[in-house]
């Protein structure tokens, strides 16, 4: 091929490229600002996207982690940062969604503080069991028979108080009549080390957290917490098949920025995302952890966010729970 066929190639593959992705590259670095400590799953999702957007949406592209206080740190950065497009936070639908219901006050409003960008993943929960409950427990019948006749012993894990992970199990509870005591811990790890060594016997956890330990037999997933089965776990049934028809909880893993940048720009992030999400690659290594590419146009996560937020209130509101007395 000479020059000019090149050429002639190059300008033929703009014109069919979507609008969103033929922009010039925002000049400076953007950084992707995360609300956990490196190394979790949330890297798998960010590092590959830093990379992969590097000098097609900003001449460089970092990630930045800022945990601390539920991820409200990472939000209220990115919160104060210009609305230029160059700082963007990537963080559990939760901490928009569940913390205005939760928290009696917050340093944020989600609806006036951020533009929701794109879910990138799904976290899907585990009610998951180990060498604390007898080995014959099978499923949540089981489980809550178990409970009732060990009543001392009917206490179940979660990774934070206040997480969606925690109102999963308050949702069992209630739905069930079997009275069930929450142990929250410090993140997922000291959860995971707890339940595999049967200092608590069950527990509500992030699914790709757990999923090595199912599929090698050390613990065992009584149930899904999604409306569907997992990918991941294709024999282990839901919540809702297991007759708690009201017990559904999840997250996603999001991006947002902060308001007030420019539409353009969050529909051409939103774009190169999508895109950038469906290589094989990237698709192949968060597949090993229990995830999944699952992206939505800026308008459609909007729309999911509000009808979370509205859930979300409801059931705190029946739970009477409240996060600054935990």
């Amino acid at each position: 091929m000479d020059r000019r066929q090149f050429l002639a190639a190059a300008a033929a593959s703009a014109a069919v490229a979507p609008p969103g992705l033929r922009a010039q590259a925002l000049p400076g670095s953007a950084f992707i600002i995360t609300a956990f400590p490196p190394g979790g799953a949330g890297d798998l999702v960010a590092r590959p996207l830093a990379e992969r957007l590097r000098g097609r949406y900003a001449s460089n592209v970092l990630v930045d982690a800022k945990p601390g206080a539920g991820g409200r740190i990472a939000i209220d950065f990115v919160k104060r940062a210009a609305p230029d497009g160059l700082t963007i936070l990537q963080i559990p639908t939760g901490t928009m969604t569940l913390y205005p219901s939760t928290y009696r006050k917050l340093n944020y409003d989600p609806f006036a503080d951020f533009t929701p960008v794109t879910t990138t993943v799904p976290y899907d929960f585990s009610f998951t069991a180990g060498s604390g409950l007898p080995a014959e427990v099978r499923t949540v019948a089981d489980y809550l028979q178990w409970a009732k006749a060990n009543p001392r012993q009917a206490n179940y894990g979660v990774p934070s108080a206040g997480s969606a992970l925690h109102f999963a199990g308050m949702m069992l509870s209630r739905a069930s009549g079997v009275p069930l005591q929450s142990i929250a811990y410090k993140g997922g790890s000291p959860l995971l080390n707890d339940v595999l060594g049967g200092q608590v016997p069950v527990s509500f956890n992030v699914l790709g957290e757990v999923l090595p330990h199912v599929r090698s037999g050390k613990l065992r997933s009584l149930a899904v917490t999604t409306a569907r089965r997992s990918p991941f776990l294709p024999d282990v049934p839901t919540l809702v098949e297991q007759g708690f028809p009201d017990v559904v909880a999840s997250e996603y893993l999001a991006w947002f920025v902060p308001a007030r940048t420019p539409a353009d720009t969050v529909r051409r992030l939103n774009a190169l995302v999508r895109e950038s999400l469906q290589d094989a690659t990237h698709v192949e290594s968060m597949a090993k952890v229990g995830l999944r590419p699952l992206t939505q146009s800026p308008e459609e996560f909007a729309q999911l966010l509000r009808t979370d937020a509205a859930r979300w209130a409801s059931v705190v509101k029946a739970t009477g729970f409240s996060a600054d007395e935990a």
